[in-house]
C-alpha cells in the first residue's frame, strides 16, 4: 500500500481551492489536484506491507499506525487555526514540476508535527524524508513547459487566499493508483 499522512483540507474551502486553480486554467501542461482530495501532506510513506505480508526488517501498515499515534503524542498539540494561502512551486520557479498554494498561519504547527512524524517513522524503519518539510496543498503538477511562463507571472504578481480552518486531526491515508490518478483513502485518524 501506497501510504501517506495528511492533514485534509475541509468542505467550505472546496469554492476557493477550485477558483485558484482556475486562475491557472489558462496554463497548458497543467494537471489539476481534485479539490475533494486537497490536504497537507505531512509525510510521505510510500509502499508499506501489510503485517502478513512483511519482510523481517520492513516496516508495516501497524507500524505507520503506531508511529501515527505517537507522533500525535510527542508533538503534544491542540487542535490549531491553519490559513491557507500564497503560491509557490517545487523544486524552483525556473523548473516547475508542482504548482502550491502555502500556509500562512500555522506553519509552527504544522512543522512540529512533521517533526515529530520524521522522527516517529524513522525510528519504525520508514525511509528519511528527501526535502525539508514546507507545508503546501498541491494545486497543479506541471506535465509540460507551455504553460510556465503564465505560472511563473502568477507565482511573481499574485498572493491569493484559499481560507482558513482548525486542523483537528492527523489522517493515515493509502494513494490507490489508477487511470485517471491517485484516490485517497483515509485507513487511520489521530485526532489533536
Amino acid at each position: 500500500m501506497r501510504l501517506f499522512f495528511a492533514i485534509d483540507l475541509p468542505d467550505n474551502l472546496r469554492a476557493p481551492f477550485t477558483a485558484l486553480q482556475g486562475d491557472l486554467a489558462a496554463a497548458d501542461g497543467l494537471s489539476f489536484t481534485d479539490p475533494i482530495q486537497a490536504h497537507l501532506t505531512m509525510k510521505f510513506l510510500g509502499d508499506t506491507a501489510a503485517e502478513d505480508d512483511a519482510a523481517d526488517d520492513e516496516p508495516t501498515v501497524a507500524d505507520a499506525k503506531a508511529a501515527g499515534a505517537a507522533a500525535v503524542d510527542a508533538a503534544d498539540l491542540s487542535p490549531f487555526e491553519v490559513e491557507v494561502g500564497g503560491l509557490g512551486a517545487f523544486p524552483s520557479a525556473e523548473y516547475i514540476s508542482v504548482v502550491w498554494a502555502g500556509v500562512r498561519d500555522g506553519a509552527a504547527d504544522l512543522k512540529a508535527l512533521a517533526a515529530a512524524l520524521e522522527r516517529e517513522t524513522t525510528d519504525r524503519g520508514f525511509d528519511a524524508a528527501d526535502n525539508p518539510f514546507t507545508p503546501h496543498v498541491t494545486l497543479a503538477r506541471m506535465n509540460d513547459v507551455r504553460g510556465k511562463e503564465l505560472v511563473q507571472d502568477r507565482l511573481r504578481n499574485t498572493d491569493p487566499t484559499v481560507g482558513r480552518f482548525t486542523a483537528e486531526e492527523l489522517r493515515l491515508k493509502r494513494s490507490i493508483l489508477g487511470d485517471d490518478g491517485a484516490v485517497h483513502e483515509t485507513i487511520a485518524r489521530f485526532p489533536l
